[in-house]
């Protein structure tokens, strides 16, 4: 069975408890990594200058700023060896989390629903977004505070 690094478990462990069941989850059954947790302002504005997000500090669920929000609201997760050419495992492992968030979230193991950064609107067409942010998953409706 895949089990995460240290490097990938301290990076989850960055963020929100849904987040953590839900890669939790995912690991048992496919291989991944997690890139990403909190980010700090400095690591936020590099993201946002090497095109790996738009938004700017403290506006990403990735930002945490210890007053509103204490824990990670995103993750980025890439499955396992990463290829970044291959853009279609990308998104077959994206179903993949998504499927175990749905079933999660209606078994009562996680609050919150999860929208992925390659489909922004989660109508399932993903060729009419202009930003592909293939690792990325963020946790929806999370209120300030959680």
């Amino acid at each position: 069975m895949p089990a995460y690094s240290r490097t990938s478990a301290r990076r989850l462990g960055e963020c929100h408890p849904d987040l953590q069941t839900l890669f939790n989850e995912v690991i048992k059954e496919w291989d991944c990594s997690i890139l990403c947790g909190a980010r700090s302002k400095d690591e936020q504005d590099e993201a946002v200058r090497m095109g790996r997000s738009k938004k700017r500090w403290p506006k990403s669920n990735h930002n945490v700023d210890g007053k509103h929000q204490k824990t990670a609201w995103a993750a980025d997760a890439a499955p396992y060896p990463i290829d970044w050419k291959d853009g279609k495992r990308f998104a077959f492992f994206a179903g993949i989390v998504l499927e175990t968030a749905r079933r999660l979230k209606a078994e009562g193991r996680m609050k919150y629903a999860v929208r992925w950064g390659g489909d922004w609107d989660s109508d399932g067409n993903i060729r009419e977004h202009s930003f592909f942010d293939g690792p990325h998953f963020e946790l929806v409706g999370v209120k300030v505070g959680e």
